[in-house]
């Protein structure tokens, strides 16, 4: 896994942290995305697992 999304969500943790008021929205867009692309990562990953294991078992049922 990538270390770029989950260090964007800690930076916009923390420039939410430092911020006051309406300036806290600023960082919104940073956490957002990096959680983003934690879920399309993880949702990536499951897909494919899927379609090997798939794979696996058409190939083990051709083989018998």
């Amino acid at each position: 896994m990538s270390f770029g999304a989950p260090l964007l969500i800690a930076v916009a943790v923390v420039a939410m942290q430092q911020r006051q008021g309406t300036d806290r929205s600023h960082a919104l867009p940073a956490l957002l995305v990096g959680s983003w692309l934690i879920v399309s990562s993880a949702a990536g990953r499951r897909r494919r697992r899927a379609r090997l294991l798939s794979a696996l078992r058409t190939s083990r049922a051709e083989t018998d």
